[in-house]
């Protein structure tokens, strides 16, 4: 199935049906009066946040979404029957955007969250309704409510744990085929994985979901290489796993690259907790090892690990290392869902 993590649709939702003038004609009843019924409401556009999806490829064959209209009212005192809804069935972690791309009306986290976008029209009133003491045959209605009509925008944010970061061919495809049973495209050559990528890691009897993006390049802000539209995805990461190439020709250059990207990119990301991992080590003697770990050392003003995603040296730690921060992330939102904690009331 392939990957669309933004698509433009156009919703609709039904009007309501108009009031009915109808009046009770019955041999033998001489009064018989109103008895027009109202129109029946118009269909709601609801979002539903569903398990099992993971693209919005269904959103590009069909763009346009309109509910039913109510119907209208009916003598005998009949009320039209209402529209029928029409849902969107969304992957978990959408996000609903107005058409000017910035406003977010709805953010669909949690599967079965339902959010209505366009809620119907009103059905109007029948004649029956407008009866009063001295107005006995009202011949009057009131017609529908005309339904909402908009534009969105659907943008699709993979929710993930821990998201990997780094240049292209930094060997975050070739991680996460190593730790999970994810099989992204690994070659050697730039821009293999066009599209992200998650996997299930597992260490020490725990499991969390990896995250992994295309590889960003000097002005990738700019729209250069594949651009940062694939950020969005490591957005609502706890951590960010920063790879760097200790086989390139300055990793302290790559370093400073995708963290200018970052911080162009805007929001909290690049405040986020990152691990920095020097990647690829098998291709580096003790002597190389050692230099370029403290130069990047200097550059993150932080502690530098190192692994080697090919041999597996030195992932064990970086797992680990991903589990505790995400295990703090995870203590930290169950203490603010929770609220502050009262006081006991005070006893003799």
């Amino acid at each position: 199935m392939k990957f669309l993590d933004l698509a433009k649709v156009y919703i609709r939702s039904g009007g309501g049906g108009g009031g009915c003038v109808s009046f009770r004609r019955e041999k033998f009843i001489e009064y018989g009066g109103p008895d027009g019924g109202d129109g029946g409401n118009g269909g709601d556009v609801i979002a539903e946040a569903v398990d099992g999806l993971n693209t919005l490829i269904d959103f590009r064959y069909q763009q346009h979404f309109f509910a039913k209209s109510g119907q209208p009212g009916m003598g005998q005192q009949r009320t039209g029957k209402s529209g029928d809804d029409i849902v969107l069935r969304l992957p978990v972690g959408t996000e609903i955007l107005d058409e000017d791309e910035e406003t977010v009306l709805a953010d669909l986290t949690v599967v079965g969250q339902r959010v209505v976008l366009a809620r119907g029209g009103n059905g109007g009133f029948g004649n029956l309704h407008f009866k009063t003491a001295t107005n006995q045959a009202p011949r009057r209605a009131n017609p529908g409510q005309e339904g909402i009509e908009r534009t969105i925008w659907l943008r699709l944010k993979l929710i993930a744990d821990a998201g990997l970061l780094g240049m292209p061919n930094a060997g975050k495809s070739t991680f996460l085929a190593a730790t999970s049973n994810a099989r992204p495209k690994i070659a050697d050559y730039p821009f293999t994985t066009l599209v992200p990528n998650l996997g299930v890691v597992g260490v020490d009897e725990v499991e969390f979901v990896v995250a992994d993006i295309p590889g960003l390049i000097e002005g990738a802000s700019e729209g250069r290489g594949l651009g940062d539209q694939f950020l969005g995805h490591v957005e609502r990461c706890a951590v960010l796993l920063h790879l760097v190439d200790g086989t390139s020709e300055d990793p302290v250059a790559d370093y400073h690259t995708i963290i200018t990207e970052l911080e162009a990119y805007g929001g909290e990301l690049a405040d986020k907790p990152r691990i920095t991992v020097l990647n690829k080590i098998d291709a580096l003697d003790a002597s190389e090892r050692a230099h370029w770990r403290t130069e990047l050392a200097e550059a993150s003003d932080g502690p530098v690990m190192m692994m080697s995603g090919a041999t597996r040296e030195g992932v064990t730690d970086v797992l680990r290392a991903l589990r505790t921060r995400i295990d703090a992330d995870r203590l930290r939102q169950r203490k603010a869902e929770a609220g502050p904690v009262e006081d006991a009331p005070w006893q003799p």
